[in-house]
């Protein structure tokens, strides 16, 4: 049985048994979601790790690589959290109370486009879990795992691997007010969020039969909220760009239903450590050349201006077939892919960009 099938049985029986456990449990209420709560300090080592309360949450590693043959890579682990909308009380233990997510993609120019695959999990028996208290989460044999100030991530695909360790080279990068980060005009509209940018990495990718030496530099990202998204929002845009100088980026901007800005924000840190919280009147995204993708006939804006109060920055993506089809773990087909950052024509970083909502409404629900 190929992996994609093996996927979508997995995913079909995830889906039954989430039916089942809510037939036994009749009308029962729905789950409890914790707030996003102004105020409410982000501390660490705790937070590094899950929050089985919240309704949604995701441990994102973008960044880029070269292989001891100079060869350009890009490279994306996710692994998500969600929390399904079941009874706490439901007595069975067939019931999904935690499921567990993960998608991985290298960007190869050389191939065209993305290699790619994903995974779902019912959290428990000891084949997926997010663990409290640090960064430890697997399926199977996908893991994401802290260890002091480093990262160990170990990925084995259907057609590629990887095995890779991201040491930190800077502190945790607040964003938003004190690391809670608003998404629209609604206060619940939210997350806990905070990054790591400037990751540095070493590690092995094989492709193809093909194993290779690789080095390079990450952004990683966590999240978790209960409402991201308010009801009028359909998608987003997102950048997290780790500049040249020792400064990092990250900008985002939430699309209303006819593609307009619905709020944006972002956070930049200078080389220097300070910290300036961007607002909606501060960033900017205009695309310049879209994209269309063969399979879905989506249109992607994949080349972008975006700016950042009085600068600018022009984005360019290392190949433009960077589609993700996810529609087996998440029901979401989106673009996210390795970009390079100029101003004024001169190059000046180099990150990750994330397009959401462009084939249909995004749901994380």
């Amino acid at each position: 049985m190929s992996q994609a099938r093996n996927v979508q049985a997995t995913c079909r029986g995830v889906i039954l048994t989430a039916v089942l456990a809510f037939a036994a449990a009749g009308a029962a209420p729905a789950a409890v979601y914790a707030p996003v709560t102004a105020g409410r300090p982000i501390e660490f080592p705790a937070d590094f790790g899950s929050h089985p309360d919240f309704r949604t949450e995701w441990w994102y590693v973008t960044g880029w690589l070269t292989t001891d043959g100079g060869e350009p890579l890009g490279f994306q682990i996710t692994f998500f959290r969600t929390k399904p909308d079941i009874d706490a009380n439901n007595p069975s233990a067939f019931a999904p109370r935690q499921l567990l997510i993960a998608h991985c993609a290298i960007s190869d120019p050389q191939r065209g486009r993305l290699w790619q695959d994903q995974r779902i999990r019912r959290a428990g028996l000891g084949l997926a879990e997010a663990a409290v208290g640090d960064t430890d989460v697997h399926i199977d044999q996908w893991t994401l795992k802290r260890n002091s100030r480093a990262y160990s991530a170990a990925i084995d695909a259907e057609d590629f691997s990887l095995d890779l360790t991201l040491s930190e080279t800077q502190a945790p990068l607040l964003n938003g007010d004190a690391g809670v980060s608003s998404k629209g005009p609604e206060p619940g509209a939210a997350s806990y969020y905070y990054s790591l940018p400037h990751l540095k990495v070493a590690g092995t990718i094989a492709r193809a039969g093909r194993r290779d030496g690789v080095t390079g530099e990450a952004w990683f990202d966590h999240e978790w909220s209960s409402e991201y998204l308010d009801t009028d929002a359909v998608g987003w845009d997102w950048i997290g760009i780790n500049l040249d100088d020792g400064a990092a980026l990250m900008a985002f901007r939430i699309r209303g239903a006819e593609g307009a800005a619905r709020w944006a924000g972002g956070t930049f840190r200078s080389a220097d450590g300070k910290v300036q919280v961007l607002g909606k009147a501060d960033v900017e995204f205009r695309d310049t050349r879209r994209w269309v993708s063969p399979r879905t006939a989506i249109a992607y804006p994949v080349q972008w201006r975006v700016r950042i109060g009085t600068r600018e920055f022009d984005l360019e993506p290392l190949l433009d077939d960077q589609e993700n089809d996810t529609r087996l773990s998440t029901g979401a087909i989106y673009w996210e892919g390795a970009v390079r950052a100029t101003e004024a024509h001169r190059p000046v970083g180099r990150g990750y960009l994330e397009l959401t909502g462009y084939g249909e409404r995004l749901r994380l629900r």
